[in-house]
């Protein structure tokens, strides 16, 4: 089964869509808007966990508690990934994060 972004593209020719129904049109057309919004948030999400990362690589423990609460703010929030995945993020970037006390 292909996924539904590339179904969107082969649906469209040129700027035409090439569904038969009405529903699917509207369908190809919301995937296609819901697409473009998860790709922000995704990229949005990884900013963030690359600037609590790099937080944490500085051994500045204010900064990064910081940064890490700002993260884990943006991982549970953006819904483009899977809960337990997004918790395993927050819980190894805490980690480290603590490890900087220590």
């Amino acid at each position: 089964m292909t996924t539904i972004w590339n179904y969107t593209r082969i649906r469209k020719i040129k700027g035409k869509i090439l569904a038969n129904h009405k529903s699917a049109k509207k369908r190809i057309l919301t995937t296609e808007k819901k697409r473009k919004v998860n790709i922000v948030r995704k990229n949005a999400m990884r900013t963030e966990i690359k600037k609590a990362v790099k937080a944490v690589a500085s051994g500045d423990k204010a900064v990064a508690t910081t940064a890490v609460r700002k993260a884990e703010s943006k991982i549970m929030k953006s819904k483009v990934i899977p809960k337990k995945r997004a918790s395993r993020k927050v819980s190894r970037l805490t980690k480290a994060a603590n490890k900087i006390a220590k």
